[in-house]
């Protein structure tokens, strides 16, 4: 592979990349992320590549393997270009009918379309469909273009000519004050400003300086940096080399989890590919600049993302954050000037240069820039990632892009920010997403995590779950982190069990105003944040939990009861034989009970009594112990 030693030709090599391509008559691109692998994607790729060998048909139609295209819920899917139709949940057995209708003859197949879950309209066109129509794709739109294998795919798509710009066109302080002048602020959590990240860095004087890609992606539910690794790696690196050139730094890092090989795969030869092409290493394109990048591989602590955790643990000691100042940008890595940035922000910058400040200024807020990923997670129709532009709201995301909420139940509440973030109740769906909006509703942005829940969610064990999350992941090197999110956990735990006292909310918010502020990092700063919005916006379920020893929307054990209706009840036997415990008995076509004293409350009983019957109910509430007695086994015979 000769390596490109001038900005000419790189711009040779882009129109010959795109002259010499095939004539195909279209393209078949495949989603094949890890969430497209999983729901099996790999089986229908072979499918149809054995269809096209077999008809003798590989000449004229492409087979694009892709990254993920964000509608996680319609994996695995396939987009056919140039006519843009979309093709949902795909099977083996699917793929000859598609060759022989939709490739050759040019017909639609409707079982395979998109259908709009409330309107149950059919839409075949990418497009068109709700999930992508409000979107605003300035990063993951290539995800639908690139095979993240190829180099000559992302440089088709002007790739590497923001850093050909830099070295050739750019000082290192014109290149910051692009940055600074877009609004770009970090997507990792914080939110603080690149450029000026960036600009105190490059004012540190030292022979040595370091820049980290922060891919430790921990959040639950949380998957946007793993989704621009697998699909768009070469956007990553070119953003980092930028970013190295403008802070004067030589040698870069990755830092990955090790619980995504695909990216780690991915972003690791597309690394090799740019060193061929030298667009890593020595006299990059020619010039005096030289830069490497190496991927080094996390071993899964949630601590890890904290940048000066991650810090630790590249230099090869226990990932502990340690006290700032000083910032890294002073003093990081190895003592030395260090520039730490997630995946997103990274992938931010070659568009700023190759479009300009101005241009992706005019995108989102006053004070927040550019568009924003999430991964849109919960009860909700149309879970996936969605790019949106700061500034839209809750509501746009959730009904319009999102489809709204499952089973036509009712929208309660949206975690945004991870387990670190808060709840946001129904009243506040018309807020705008930014930065400053989400902190003065007491939640964040975090790195883009967003979990709806509907009216069968509890909002105390919720927060218990988080909590757990957190308390679980503390490093426990500071005692209000370690000691204080334990003892937010116990009470918690008291409450859901049908143990809560007069005065466990004083203390749930007294505490959790200790932990925020007295703890080390972001992690324990943050940690209280899921229980201090929750009593602030769903009190009156806490006061329930404790002084009635119940729980409204069904969900903590403790505190509910399975029982069988016996004018319902038909004895057809299900929900004996799956009862796990066997705490059901009776006989075909006579009443059924539950032995309270065995049930473990699973819910098996309850999913598999047949809705017509719909014998099997829970109970939570002051008349719980009565209940009991009543459908006892004991009282039942009598």
């Amino acid at each position: 592979m000769e390596k490109i030693s001038h900005p000419n030709q790189l711009l040779e090599w882009k129109s010959d990349v795109i002259a010499n391509r095939p004539p195909y008559v279209k393209t078949i691109v495949i989603s094949s992320g890890t969430c497209g692998q999983a729901s099996g994607s790999l089986p229908v790729i072979e499918a149809l590549e054995q269809e096209l060998l077999k008809r003798n048909l590989k000449n004229k139609f492409e087979v694009k393997i892709t990254g993920c295209h964000g509608f996680c819920e319609m994996e695995p899917n396939l987009i056919i270009y140039p006519d843009g139709i979309f093709y949902k949940k795909l099977k083996p057995k699917d793929v000859p009918k598609i060759v022989e209708e939709t490739l050759l003859n040019n017909k639609i197949i409707p079982s395979l379309v998109f259908e709009e879950a409330r309107t149950k309209e059919r839409i075949y066109e990418q497009e068109e469909i709700p999930f992508y129509k409000k979107q605003k794709r300035l990063l993951t739109e290539n995800n639908f273009k690139i095979d993240p294998t190829k180099i000559e795919d992302y440089v088709a798509l002007d790739g590497y000519q923001a850093l050909s710009k830099v070295l050739f066109n750019m000082t290192s302080e014109e290149v910051i004050e692009d940055i600074i002048s877009s609004g770009l602020r970090g997507r990792g959590g914080a939110g603080f400003p690149a450029g000026k990240k960036w600009e105190i860095c490059y004012r540190e004087e030292s022979q040595e300086k370091y820049i980290i890609c922060n891919a430790d992606e921990g959040d639950p539910g949380a998957y946007m940096d793993r989704s621009l690794l697998e699909g768009n790696p070469h956007s990553v690196i070119e953003g980092m080399t930028i970013g190295a050139y403008a802070i004067g730094a030589s040698e870069g890092f990755i830092y990955v989890r090790g619980e995504y090989p695909l990216a780690v795969r991915h972003v690791t030869n597309a690394i090799n590919q740019a060193r061929e092409k030298g667009f890593l290493g020595t006299s990059i394109m020619g010039s005096e600049f030289q830069f490497d990048i190496q991927v080094i591989e996390g071993a899964g602590a949630f601590v890890s993302g904290e940048e000066t955790s991650l810090m630790a643990s590249i230099e090869g000691r226990r990932a502990f954050p340690r006290q700032r100042p000083p910032y890294p940008a002073q003093k990081g890595l190895w003592d030395k000037p260090t520039n730490i940035n997630n995946v997103e922000t990274w992938a931010n910058i070659a568009p700023i240069i190759r479009n300009g400040a101005e241009w992706y200024a005019g995108i989102g807020t006053k004070g927040s820039k550019g568009t924003k990923i999430f991964s849109l997670v919960g009860k909700i129709n149309n879970t996936g990632l969605v790019e949106v532009p700061m500034g839209i709201t809750l509501k746009e995301i959730i009904y319009d892009i999102g489809g709204g909420i499952k089973d036509n139940k009712k929208f309660k509440a949206v975690q945004t920010g991870g387990p670190s973030g808060g709840c946001i109740p129904a009243e506040k769906l018309n807020l705008p997403i930014d930065y400053d909006t989400l902190a003065k509703a007491g939640s964040i942005m975090g790195s883009g995590g967003m979990i709806v829940m509907d009216e069968s969610t509890c909002m105390v064990d919720i927060a218990k779950y988080f909590l757990t999350f957190t308390q679980e992941e503390s490093c426990g090197k500071c005692v209000p982190c370690r000691i204080g999110t334990r003892q937010l956990f116990e009470i918690l735990n008291r409450i859901t069990q049908g143990r809560g006292e007069e005065g466990d909310i004083k203390k749930l918010k007294s505490l959790a105003k200790t932990v925020s502020s007295g703890s080390l990092c972001a992690l324990g700063q943050t940690a209280p944040n899921p229980i201090l919005t929750t009593l602030k916006y769903f009190l009156e379920e806490y006061e329930i939990h404790i002084k009635e020893k119940s729980c409204p929307a069904l969900v903590c054990k403790d505190l509910i009861i399975y029982y069988i209706e016996p004018k319902k009840c038909v004895g057809c036997l299900l929900c004996l034989k799956s009862c796990p415990v066997d705490a059901i008995s009776g006989e075909r076509k006579k009443l059924h009970v539950i032995d309270h004293d065995l049930c473990i409350k699973c819910g098996a009983c309850l999913e598999v009594c047949p809705p017509k019957v719909s014998a099997v109910s829970k109970y939570t509430g002051t008349k719980k112990e009565k209940l009991m007695k009543k459908t006892s086994p004991k009282r039942v015979k009598k």
